[in-house]
């Protein structure tokens, strides 16, 4: 079962009343579940405020984190009949950098040498949210701006249609993080030679040049598609992200058996992922809907390996 810290208003609307975030419980509390036997906890999603939690963490143990934070959109994120949560921002974009920063800080402590951090946003609070990792990792470990792109309902008669969110990679350490690199897709072989047998393959002085196997390089553009309405993967919980997003990214920036923590864990995908590849795992959030509905989808992946 996932680990309850105290009573959980809706941690947004609680900011909108306050200028400077503060903790939704003590942070002796974290700490004694955090620190119990001198370990960091793992494979537990947490009911907290995340940076109570991260405040009462040991440094240097988590592998890689990702994010997925409030996209500061001053709407209230809701599925029909279903959880929602206040994404309204009354202290305006200084108080969702103050929000961020301190978290990121954390998240910066948490990390190993070798452990990289993605963090996913929206184009409207991208340049705000890259600047302060600039701030707190240093421009040096910048790594990539992830275009996320991708096809879904409406259009706009005013702009170009907005269909892609940003997730910026920073290296703890540059040169030490752990990185396997990915392919997908297919090649283009328009006008290409083939071989004996049907394989293409592009002359040159040297000879034959083939393909690779697997597909090209992946680059920092993806295309992967949005979970639609009737997706089998769907919770109800807003804002879902597709498992084969986090798959990606904990296939490039870990190892079987690494720590992958996500802080803003909501319906749980990160930590879905993580378990099914054999990493450990830890989430945390505010919503105790998030916090149910997780759980409910990783007792389920334990009930199906179970039963295989």
């Amino acid at each position: 079962m996932g680990i309850h810290i105290g009573a959980q208003p809706n941690p947004i609307r609680k900011h909108q009343q306050l200028k400077d975030p503060q903790p939704l419980q003590s942070k002796s509390v974290a700490t004694k579940i955090a620190k119990k036997n001198n370990r960091t906890i793992e494979e537990q999603i947490v009911h907290a405020d995340n940076l109570t939690l991260m405040q009462s963490m040991p440094d240097e143990t988590i592998d890689l984190i990702y994010v997925d934070p409030p996209f500061m959109t001053n709407t209230t994120r809701a599925t029909t009949n279903g959880p929602n949560y206040n994404d309204k921002w009354a202290g305006g974009i200084e108080q969702y950098r103050e929000f961020i920063k301190v978290r990121l800080i954390e998240m910066h402590r948490l990390l190993r040498n070798t452990g990289t951090i993605y963090v996913h946003v929206d184009p409207r609070v991208a340049h705000h949210v890259r600047l302060l990792l600039d701030e707190v990792f240093g421009v040096e470990s910048f790594l990539n701006e992830i275009i996320w792109s991708y096809r879904t309902g409406g259009v706009s008669a005013k702009w170009f249609s907005r269909k892609h969110d940003t997730i910026l990679a920073y290296a703890k350490c540059m040169g030490k993080h752990t990185f396997n690199t990915q392919r997908s897709g297919t090649y283009r072989t328009d006008g290409l030679k083939h071989d004996e047998s049907g394989r293409p393959f592009k002359q040159t002085k040297k000879g034959r040049l083939y393909f690779h196997q697997d597909g090209p390089v992946v680059t920092d553009v993806w295309d992967i598609p949005f979970l639609s309405t009737v997706s089998l993967e769907r919770t109800g919980y807003p804002t879902q992200k597709p498992e084969a997003l986090l798959e990606r990214i904990i296939r490039a920036s870990s190892r079987s058996g690494d720590m992958i923590a996500d802080f803003f864990c909501g319906s749980g995908t990160t930590l879905a992922v993580a378990k099914r590849m054999n990493r450990k795992w830890l989430g945390c959030d505010a919503s105790p809907d998030a916090v149910e509905i997780a759980q409910a989808r990783l007792d389920r992946i334990k009930i199906a390996v179970e039963t295989a």
